[in-house]
């Protein structure tokens, strides 16, 4: 009888051990999940670092002139009036090469 009992808790240790390592919600599982997510938390870290820049941007433009300022030259080629604006053409064929710079007054057509 000793036995029996014996052989049934083993035949029973035995089962929940392979359910533990190959079922549904076993270790595999686990270990998947917990990759997934680390790169979530990175992704979600990347993306606060990425908010904070912006907001930092948009509060530069909210309160500082300068910050306009460069924008409006880098981004949409503005000048102030008075200013001689300067633009490095490239040559046709000859990448990294530039023609000598053609200054255009900004009061002239």
């Amino acid at each position: 009888m000793l036995r029996w009992i014996a052989l049934v808790l083993l035949l029973l240790l035995i089962g929940l051990q392979m359910k533990l390592w190959s079922g549904n919600g076993g270790m595999h599982e686990v270990d998947a999940l917990r990759v997934s997510v680390k790169k979530q938390a990175d992704e979600n870290d990347r993306l606060v670092k990425r908010n904070q820049a912006l907001s930092a941007d948009v509060l530069d433009l909210k309160h500082g002139e300068q910050a306009v300022e460069a924008r409006a030259r880098t981004e949409l080629g503005l000048i102030k009036p008075g200013e001689t604006f300067y633009q490095v053409v490239d040559q046709p064929g000859h990448a990294g090469s530039a023609l000598p710079p053609a200054a255009v007054s900004a009061g002239s057509p």
